[in-house]
């Protein structure tokens, strides 16, 4: 209420409207948490969220795991724990961050509840209201959801299929700094990109590391999915060729599963303690139960080989997805991860994705419009379709459903650009571009 005691505009539905902190107004729905009421839907094929494959991990391990954890360790599992994390779920960490090639010690793993509490972290430590954070044009979702939450700026820097463009980000940095803004840090997912799903060049790496360093900026490095390569091993970490300007995040969600929510973030020895700090802030200590059983999973399962029989499974439901673009939707262009969960798809100019989704569920066929994956509105004839959770033969499906809708849309679009303006009044509601966005 405001100190009249009656409502502020707007507030009807909400009286505490007026007492909210600022920074409310950057929080705001993700567009893919608002698919998944739709996406859980069994009659919808759902190509929409970024959910790994559990069923394929092996339950009886994950049973036994439990049971040994609580026989044995009951009451630590059941506990409050360090703020950094238990010490052997650290080792571990460490010991896969090696096959990234990473050397760092375990001293400097800050365990967090999945990798995006360390993106908010981080975010909370080095974030002012009016900064400005680089990344990628498209980036991940959630991550601008927390940028905006802190009331940073995202300037996107374009990519293409080789990853984050260098030169673009020179011009990017010279036009900020000129026009007086302060940048904190890149954000970056160089592998197997969220949502775009290429993979940054191991050359072009080492120039975006040194353009940040000769710029004073931090790089966040995000990789969940890092290790879930199809055909050969990607490039090495950008924190393996620099300790010092790279903060690393990563998770079990991908190659494990993501109800345990644990992740961990590897900082340089400064950072690390304001993360722990934070760490205790928020949540007091990562679960203790949680890092208890993906220890013991880890002490007792072939979690490489485990890890090898998902890359398979989405290998597969790629090829799938590939195949059924080429047969179904010929004229679209989309891009041929290597590893991770997503395809990119480029439609043509006037049609916009976000619109066109209700028809689509109708469909019954659900995936993420492209405009969730940048802060300035663009990505309207972009999609990001996700294979990692359904079956080839329902990804099949989902394509050619999605073939319906799409085609559909390019109909009317060609009737409508052959129809004089009298003529086409009644379709005006349709999703294709009116006449004034058109050329």
């Amino acid at each position: 209420m405001n100190q009249s005691g009656s409502h502020g505009p707007g507030t009807n539905l909400d009286p505490w409207y007026d007492l909210y902190a600022e920074r409310t107004a950057g929080l705001s729905a993700s567009e893919v948490r608002a698919l998944f009421a739709v996406a859980s839907r069994p009659e919808v094929v759902s190509l929409a969220g970024g959910m790994p494959f559990v069923s394929a991990l092996p339950t009886d391990l994950i049973q036994g795991a439990f049971e040994k954890v609580m026989r044995e360790q009951g009451p630590r599992a059941l506990q409050y724990g360090s703020g950094q994390g238990i010490p052997e779920i650290r080792e571990h960490i460490h010991e896969i961050m090696d096959m990234e090639g990473i050397r760092a010690s375990v001293d400097d793993v800050v365990v967090t509840t999945g990798s995006q509490h360390a993106l908010e972290l981080v975010s909370k430590i080095f974030l002012d209201p009016g900064d400005v954070v680089l990344a990628e044009g498209p980036s991940y979702v959630t991550a601008l959801v927390i940028f905006k939450s802190f009331q940073a700026t995202t300037q996107h820097v374009p990519m293409d299929e080789f990853g984050l463009i260098p030169q673009a980000l020179r011009e990017t940095i010279a036009n900020l700094r000129a026009a007086g803004k302060r940048i904190k840090f890149l954000y970056t997912i160089p592998t197997f990109s969220n949502p775009a799903g290429v993979t940054l060049t191991w050359e072009r790496r080492l120039e975006i590391l040194e353009i940040c360093r000769s710029n004073d900026i931090l790089v966040l490095e995000d990789n969940p999915y890092g290790l879930l390569y199809f055909d050969a091993p990607p490039p090495q970490a950008m924190r393996s060729v620099d300790e010092d300007g790279v903060i690393y995040l990563g998770t079990f969600s991908k190659t494990l599963a993501p109800g345990f929510r644990v992740g961990w973030a590897l900082a340089p020895h400064a950072i690390r303690e304001k993360l722990i700090l934070a760490n205790e802030a928020a949540v007091l200590s990562p679960s203790s139960f949680s890092q208890l059983m993906i220890n013991e999973y880890l002490n007792t399962a072939d979690w490489r080989g485990q890890i090898d029989t998902f890359r398979g499974i989405y290998r597969d439901r790629r090829d799938a997805m590939l195949s059924a673009l080429a047969e179904y939707l010929p004229q679209l262009s989309w891009t041929v991860p290597n590893g991770g969960f997503y395809v990119w798809v480029t439609l043509p100019d006037h049609l916009d994705s976000r619109a066109m989704l209700p028809r689509a569920v109708k469909e019954l066929v659900a995936y993420t419009p492209g405009t969730a994956f940048y802060a300035d509105g663009n990505g309207r004839n972009n999609m990001r379709l996700s294979f990692c959770y359904p079956t080839p033969d329902f990804i099949r499906e989902g394509i050619r459903r999605l073939s319906i809708v799409i085609n559909g849309e390019l109909d009317l679009l060609n009737t409508f650009s052959q129809t004089s303006p009298l003529e086409i009044l009644p379709a005006q509601q349709r999703i294709v571009s009116p006449p004034s966005n058109i050329g």
